[in-house]
């Protein structure tokens, strides 16, 4: 399973945004975008979906398999 990080950052990058244009669109910080392209553990939930909106993706979530 391919982490939200890579994810985001290749859509990004297939989208051809920078982090500041990403950030702008997404109405929060570039520093916040270097944070989910670098895989911070903790991170603002409502953030993250703004990012991932602009992005046309969206966090699903699924009960784990023990």
């Amino acid at each position: 399973m391919e982490k939200l990080s890579e994810t985001v950052r290749t859509r990004r990058v297939a989208l051809r945004l920078t982090q500041r244009e990403l950030a702008d669109l997404a109405g929060v910080s570039e520093r916040f975008v270097r944070l989910v392209e670098a895989d911070k553990e903790s991170l603002r939930l409502d953030k993250v979906a703004a990012v991932l909106d602009v992005l046309g993706l969206e966090l699903h979530a699924e009960l784990k398999s023990s």
